[in-house]
């Protein structure tokens, strides 16, 4: 066959095909795939067991003896395992000032969560899918609020529960809890439910179901991703929490992280009680968060995809 026989080699220039030619990546797209090797993802690795570092020194530390830990470091365990002992969790639970404060803060953590998930979900249902007269305007407030640090109001409320006679009680920590924990669960769960699409609530109305039925049968299961992962952080918020306590519980009401911090001041030494404690303040937060972690990995992805 002639080139003349070849209709590719005959064609004319300008129906020639063109080469394409690949577009030059952009920089974020240049970075983002540097971020993703190998070599970065061990640096990560690196750095989360360096940032793991004094947790597992705090666990260490808590399952050795006094004499131990004055005499060596926590890591001598790692080679010495005889070391380790239950011994100072077993004093713990003697104790009656962490108990008792263990308990407070149980009483503490659960009814604040509960009241801001559940006063929470029903307002952001209210400002989502409910007309009234001011929704705007109330919705721009519970936005400003969001900015009002805490120490604003932590002696105003101190006046207001000393004259209603709640000073120095957990029910004073509670509502204190519940109001500045409102503004980020109506926001947070408002976002969620505008995501629902508004053809179901029609059906479900045309059905002849009620707003608290449509809440309840439809609106928690759908948002249960957003309202365990605001369940989770306001757990954390409160069970951590210590300036709040400090100020408005007194030794019978007050919760674990004051009991460490009272008995820190008051007897320095005793690193046996104080290291278990502060690990238990610790592990209850974790066991939460691992026992709700599948809902706060829903939220995340269901906002990527939205």
């Amino acid at each position: 066959m002639t080139a003349l026989d070849d209709p590719v080699a005959t064609r004319p220039s300008w129906v020639q095909p063109k080469a394409v030619t690949p577009k030059p990546k952009s920089l974020g797209a240049r970075l983002l795939r540097g971020l993703s090797s190998g070599f970065v993802n061990a640096l990560l690795l690196c750095v989360a067991l360096f940032w793991l570092v004094p947790t597992i020194g705090l666990f260490f530390t808590s399952l050795r003896s006094v004499g131990d830990n004055a005499s060596s470091g926590w890591w001598t365990a790692l080679t010495a395992p005889t070391q380790l002992t239950l011994e100072n969790y077993t004093n713990l639970l003697q104790n009656p000032t962490i108990t008792g404060s263990f308990w407070n803060t149980v009483m503490i953590a659960v009814p604040s969560t509960a009241l801001v998930v559940l006063i929470g979900a029903l307002a952001a249902y209210a400002f989502a899918w409910l007309k009234f007269p001011g929704r705007d305007w109330l919705m721009i407030a519970v936005i400003v609020l969001l900015a009002v640090p805490l120490q604003v109001a932590l002696i105003p409320l101190a006046r207001l529960f000393g004259a209603m006679g709640l000073f120095g009680s957990i029910v004073a920590v509670i509502l204190f809890h519940t109001a500045f924990g409102l503004p980020f669960a109506i926001f947070l769960l408002r976002n969620f439910f505008l995501e629902i699409p508004e053809e179901m609530f029609e059906a479900a109305r045309i059905d002849g179901a009620s707003e608290w039925r449509i809440f309840t049968r439809m609106v928690l299961p759908l948002g249960l991703p957003a309202i365990a992962s605001l369940a989770i952080f306001q757990f954390l918020w409160t069970w951590n929490d210590m300036l709040v306590a400090l100020l408005f519980t007194n030794s019978d009401s007050m919760p674990l992280t004051v009991a460490i911090q009272t008995q820190l001041r008051q007897f320095g030494s005793n690193i046996d009680v104080l290291s278990a404690g502060a690990f238990l303040s610790m592990l209850v937060p974790l066991i939460v968060f691992f026992a709700f972690q599948r809902f706060f990995v829903q939220a995340l992805l269901a906002g990527a995809q939205k």
